[in-house]
């Protein structure tokens, strides 16, 4: 039987980090179809209406405009059919409120950005691991 590999969804404003991210992701070798965001409305219009299915594990950033990755989390978690997605925050906020808030909601890791792009690799070969286990 052939597996459909999970969707992943980033929500990040900054495009310099998606193209890393999709640049990492090449490295590993992660085939995962890639849904990228760019702010936490943009988000959950994607997660509401053209993601199919579903995203199991999203990228979020804390710093964006129009809603920012607290909010997010929150209108995430309150959702239903939502709330139950694996969210790992890769941010340039190093704030114990941030991490507080995404801790107490649910966010399975926190990576501070910036990450020399070898280390962003390893960090990423490390979550492939985890996406291979909900792939399951």
């Amino acid at each position: 039987m052939i597996q459909k590999l999970v969707n992943i969804l980033l929500v990040e404003d900054d495009l310099v980090d998606v193209m890393n991210v999709k640049r990492a992701f090449a490295k590993n070798n992660i085939k995962n179809e890639l849904f990228v965001a760019g702010n936490g409305v943009e988000a959950l219009e994607m997660l509401n209406n053209m993601i199919v299915p579903l995203p199991r594990i999203i990228i979020l950033d804390i710093n964006m405009p129009k809603m920012n990755g607290i909010e997010f989390l929150k209108n995430l978690r309150d959702t239903e059919n939502l709330k139950n997605i694996s969210v790992f925050v890769m941010t340039t906020s190093n704030e114990d409120s941030d991490k507080f808030d995404a801790y107490n909601l649910n966010v399975a890791g926190y990576i501070l950005k910036p990450l020399s792009f070898e280390n962003f690799i390893a960090s990423v070969a490390t979550l492939k691991d985890f996406w291979q286990l909900c792939e399951m």
